[in-house]
């Protein structure tokens, strides 16, 4: 017979057990050309979680090891800020920021025309951040290194709040830890990353105090619904239509017309006529849609044939295998500037995109070899740079609403009124749309004040617009004034 022990702390049979883990780090020393000395510190950072169980608390638990990479003047103080970022996906590693933009060492991975061959390489980056603020890169569960624990749930930080505050309590840790609380604090994202950080700017002021003094949105996304092509919803066909028109005259199909006639001439037709078209659907008169059609060909390059048959309403991969159809080509999504050969010319869609193709081997090669080799830390697992390994990712949040995180930015906006914001957009960014993040701010219920804290900086680029020299360094430049205000 069974004792009659009290058993409402020990662990089901079937239930797996969490082992406890310690932190894994490993830390190195470096000079900039500048003259900068600075310490990295690479590895997993025990994210534990506090629970409770039958009305009594468990204890800390562990949840997750993040995977970090830290950058940190040696002869910081109190007075110099410290910057988190992260790319977005959701699926992202923050390589693409961190190799990219951000960090003291890039990628050589060239840009369109002259992309470099395999085996690639790391450069210095002496425009770095790191020369104006500390540096701590993100990487969210199944991103990067970063794992659940042994014997935990894989798909525990796939949804909208649950990434929303592991990145909070990461980023509230490391402050801790390294005593910034004082420090000026900002957060960079890059896409989804954009939703990320003002979601996680919002969870740290309502859980921990934590005011952050700017918002870094790179490729900016904040309301999804400006971008997601769904029946009935007719504002993402108009948001998308100058940045068509932009990547058509980078290919070429605009004559010798400046970019910025093009998309000023694009954004007006898209505000005006072609919204207003879109919104009378069969009630416009034969002339009306005639003339309606006339423009968008004009605009975007595309054959009125297409236009019609698409009824005025098409989803960017089917621009992407459209454009350039009768050159054998599809053009990117992440980036319009690269093309490709499709898989099959006669597809009405092109999924596979050129720009991610072409760039996502030099930027995994560099990683791999900085994390190891420069950094000194070693693992075993494959350094995830964009996986499918966080589908399906839950908004259930937002059920019956549309993912949208604009009131937080409105709200933090009024609660932290020295709170800065700095944009970026590529003018050849398919995935999201300068005039649909436009969209989002000129929606938002601001006074003049709050507006007057938005910077905005436009590149003749795609998502990854520091793939261009003389956009990456402007952004950079941007970036420093930003940081250091």
């Amino acid at each position: 017979m069974a004792d009659d022990k009290d058993t409402a702390g020990t662990v089901p049979v079937d239930a797996p057990e969490v082992k406890d883990v310690s932190d894994d780090f490993t830390t190195r020393q470096h000079t900039t050309a500048s003259g900068l000395k600075y310490t990295t510190t690479t590895g997993r950072l025990v994210l534990r979680l506090e629970e409770t169980k039958d009305g009594k608390t468990d204890g800390f638990k562990p949840k997750a090891e993040i995977f970090v990479v830290a950058y940190t003047a040696d002869s910081a103080d109190m007075k110099r800020p410290v910057t988190f970022a992260f790319n977005g996906g959701p699926g992202s590693a923050s390589v693409w920021l961190h190799l990219g933009l951000l960090g003291p060492r890039m990628v050589d991975s060239g840009d369109v025309g002259s992309l470099t061959p395999a085996p690639y390489g790391l450069v210095d980056n002496p425009e770095s951040i790191l020369e104006h603020s500390d540096l701590v890169m993100i990487d969210p569960v199944n991103t990067g290194f970063s794992r659940v624990v042994e014997g935990g749930e894989t798909d525990q930080f796939h949804a909208f709040v649950e990434d929303r505050d592991l990145v909070a309590e990461v980023i509230r840790l490391w402050t801790t830890r390294n005593n910034r609380w004082l420090s000026p604090k900002y957060l960079v994202g890059e896409s989804y990353g954009t939703l990320r950080a003002v979601a996680v700017a919002g969870r740290l002021f309502d859980a921990y105090g934590m005011a952050v003094n700017g918002l870094g949105l790179i490729s900016t996304v904040l309301n999804m619904s400006t971008l997601r092509f769904f029946p009935g919803s007719d504002v993402p066909y108009a948001l998308h239509l100058p940045t068509y028109a932009a990547i058509a005259h980078y290919h070429g199909r605009h004559g010798d017309r400046p970019l910025a006639d093009v998309v000023r001439e694009a954004e007006e037709f898209a505000a005006k006529d072609f919204g207003y078209a879109l919104t009378q659907g069969s009630r416009l008169s034969e002339a009306e849609y005639d003339d309606v059609v006339r423009q968008i060909a004009e605009l975007t390059t595309l054959d009125e044939g297409f236009i019609r048959r698409s009824n005025l309403r098409w989803a960017y991969h089917e621009f992407a295998a459209e454009l350039l159809r009768g050159d054998g080509l599809a053009v990117g999504r992440i980036d319009g500037r690269f093309t490709a050969p499709p898989a099959k010319l006669h597809a009405s869609e092109a999924f596979d995109d050129p720009s991610i193709r072409a760039i996502t081997g030099p930027y995994a090669a560099a990683m791999n070899h900085y994390v190891r080799a420069e950094l000194g830390y070693e693992n075993d697992l494959p350094y995830e740079i964009l996986t499918a390994r966080v589908h399906p990712w839950s908004y259930k949040t937002f059920e019956g609403s549309p993912v949208d995180v604009s009131p937080v930015l409105e709200r933090l906006m009024v609660h932290n009124p020295n709170l800065r914001v700095h944009v970026d957009y590529g003018y050849h960014d398919g995935a999201t749309p300068h005039f649909a993040a436009e969209y989002v701010w000129a929606h938002m219920n601001l006074d003049e004040d709050a507006r007057s804290r938005f910077t905005h900086h436009y590149h003749e680029a795609g998502h990854m617009m520091y793939l261009k020299p003389e956009c990456r360094l402007a952004q950079l430049e941007a970036l420093k004034h930003f940081v250091t205000a």
